[in-house]
Protein backbone atom coordinates (compact mmCIF):
# COMPACT_ATOMS: atom_id res chain seq x y z
CA UNK A 1 0.00 0.00 0.00
CA UNK A 2 2.90 2.57 0.60
CA UNK A 3 4.72 2.15 -2.57
CA UNK A 4 1.24 2.52 -4.78
CA UNK A 5 0.53 5.34 -2.05
CA UNK A 6 4.40 6.83 -3.17
CA UNK A 7 3.55 6.50 -6.42
CA UNK A 8 0.36 8.01 -6.62
CA UNK A 9 0.49 11.45 -4.63
CA UNK A 10 2.70 14.23 -4.55
CA UNK A 11 2.21 14.42 -0.42
CA UNK A 12 1.33 10.67 0.30
CA UNK A 13 0.41 9.02 3.53
CA UNK A 14 2.87 8.16 5.94
CA UNK A 15 3.45 4.80 7.21
CA UNK A 16 1.75 5.89 10.67
CA UNK A 17 -1.51 7.17 9.46
CA UNK A 18 -2.04 4.34 7.22
CA UNK A 19 -0.99 1.91 10.77
CA UNK A 20 -3.50 4.21 12.50
CA UNK A 21 -6.22 3.15 10.21
CA UNK A 22 -6.18 -0.51 11.44
CA UNK A 23 -8.90 -0.38 13.85
CA UNK A 24 -12.02 -1.68 14.00
CA UNK A 25 -14.35 1.62 13.04
CA UNK A 26 -12.45 1.79 9.76
CA UNK A 27 -12.55 -0.51 6.56
CA UNK A 28 -10.03 -1.72 4.09
CA UNK A 29 -9.92 -3.41 1.04
CA UNK A 30 -7.79 -4.18 -1.30
CA UNK A 31 -7.90 -5.14 -5.30
CA UNK A 32 -5.35 -7.61 -7.16
CA UNK A 33 -4.54 -8.61 -9.89
CA UNK A 34 -2.11 -11.64 -10.92
CA UNK A 35 -1.82 -12.40 -6.94
CA UNK A 36 0.01 -8.39 -6.65
CA UNK A 37 -1.96 -5.85 -4.88
CA UNK A 38 -3.18 -2.94 -7.37
CA UNK A 39 -5.62 -0.86 -5.41
CA UNK A 40 -7.09 -0.23 -1.92
CA UNK A 41 -9.85 1.65 -0.11
CA UNK A 42 -9.94 3.15 3.37
CA UNK A 43 -13.20 4.00 4.85
CA UNK A 44 -13.94 5.30 8.30
CA UNK A 45 -17.84 4.56 9.77
CA UNK A 46 -18.43 7.11 11.73
CA UNK A 47 -21.94 6.67 13.43
CA UNK A 48 -24.37 6.18 10.45
CA UNK A 49 -21.58 7.67 7.72
CA UNK A 50 -19.20 5.82 5.32
CA UNK A 51 -16.27 8.11 5.03
CA UNK A 52 -13.93 7.35 2.31
CA UNK A 53 -10.66 8.22 3.23
CA UNK A 54 -8.16 7.12 0.33
CA UNK A 55 -8.87 5.42 -2.89
CA UNK A 56 -5.74 4.34 -4.84
CA UNK A 57 -4.91 2.35 -7.68
CA UNK A 58 -1.56 2.13 -8.77
CA UNK A 59 -0.41 3.95 -12.04
CA UNK A 60 0.33 0.98 -14.57
CA UNK A 61 -3.44 -0.29 -13.41
CA UNK A 62 -5.29 2.75 -13.94
CA UNK A 63 -7.93 2.29 -17.06
CA UNK A 64 -8.85 -1.16 -15.73
CA UNK A 65 -11.65 -1.10 -13.82
CA UNK A 66 -9.81 -1.11 -10.59
CA UNK A 67 -11.29 1.79 -8.75
CA UNK A 68 -14.70 1.43 -9.95
CA UNK A 69 -14.41 -1.75 -8.70
CA UNK A 70 -13.49 -0.89 -4.93
CA UNK A 71 -15.61 1.96 -4.94
CA UNK A 72 -19.17 -0.59 -6.19
CA UNK A 73 -17.59 -2.76 -3.09
CA UNK A 74 -17.16 -0.33 -0.29
CA UNK A 75 -20.57 1.32 -1.20
CA UNK A 76 -22.03 -2.28 -1.29
CA UNK A 77 -20.80 -2.78 2.24
CA UNK A 78 -21.38 0.48 3.89
CA UNK A 79 -25.00 -0.15 2.67
CA UNK A 80 -24.92 -3.82 4.00
CA UNK A 81 -23.45 -2.55 7.14
CA UNK A 82 -26.66 0.13 7.55
CA UNK A 83 -24.42 3.32 6.85
CA UNK A 84 -26.77 6.10 5.28
CA UNK A 85 -24.12 7.39 3.13
CA UNK A 86 -20.61 7.43 2.16
CA UNK A 87 -18.99 10.84 2.13
CA UNK A 88 -15.48 12.13 0.39
CA UNK A 89 -13.04 14.62 -0.59
CA UNK A 90 -11.13 15.05 -4.46
CA UNK A 91 -9.16 17.29 -5.42
CA UNK A 92 -10.07 20.02 -7.98
CA UNK A 93 -8.05 19.11 -10.51
CA UNK A 94 -8.79 15.25 -9.97
CA UNK A 95 -10.99 15.09 -13.22
CA UNK A 96 -10.82 11.40 -13.46
CA UNK A 97 -11.68 10.75 -10.11
CA UNK A 98 -14.43 13.16 -9.68
CA UNK A 99 -16.26 11.70 -13.41
CA UNK A 100 -15.98 7.74 -11.36
CA UNK A 101 -17.27 9.51 -8.77
CA UNK A 102 -20.37 11.39 -10.68
CA UNK A 103 -20.52 8.16 -12.80
CA UNK A 104 -21.34 6.12 -9.99
CA UNK A 105 -23.91 8.53 -8.30
CA UNK A 106 -22.23 10.54 -6.12
CA UNK A 107 -23.07 14.77 -5.92
CA UNK A 108 -21.01 17.19 -5.30
CA UNK A 109 -22.63 18.39 -1.61
CA UNK A 110 -19.49 21.61 -1.30
CA UNK A 111 -16.17 22.60 -0.89
CA UNK A 112 -13.01 22.44 1.72
CA UNK A 113 -11.51 25.46 1.00
CA UNK A 114 -7.25 24.97 1.06
CA UNK A 115 -7.83 21.48 1.95
CA UNK A 116 -5.09 19.79 -0.32
CA UNK A 117 -1.10 20.88 0.05
CA UNK A 118 0.33 21.59 -3.45
CA UNK A 119 3.52 22.45 -4.09
CA UNK A 120 2.57 26.24 -4.55
CA UNK A 121 -0.09 26.48 -1.93
CA UNK A 122 -3.33 24.44 -0.91
CA UNK A 123 -6.03 23.36 -3.42
CA UNK A 124 -9.74 23.14 -2.64
CA UNK A 125 -11.53 19.71 -1.95
CA UNK A 126 -14.53 18.63 -3.90
CA UNK A 127 -17.21 17.45 -1.42
CA UNK A 128 -19.13 14.59 -2.57
CA UNK A 129 -21.94 12.27 -0.68
CA UNK A 130 -24.10 8.85 -1.95
CA UNK A 131 -26.80 8.15 -0.36
CA UNK A 132 -27.36 4.49 0.43
CA UNK A 133 -31.03 2.61 0.06
CA UNK A 134 -32.51 1.74 3.51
Amino acid sequence: MLEIERQSYSYPWSEGIFLDCFKSSYRLWGATLEGSLVGYAIVSYILDEAHLLNLCVHPRSRGLGVGKLLLRHLTTEANREGMNQVLLEVRLSNKAASKLYRSEGFEEIGRRPRYYPTLSGQEDARVMSLLLSP
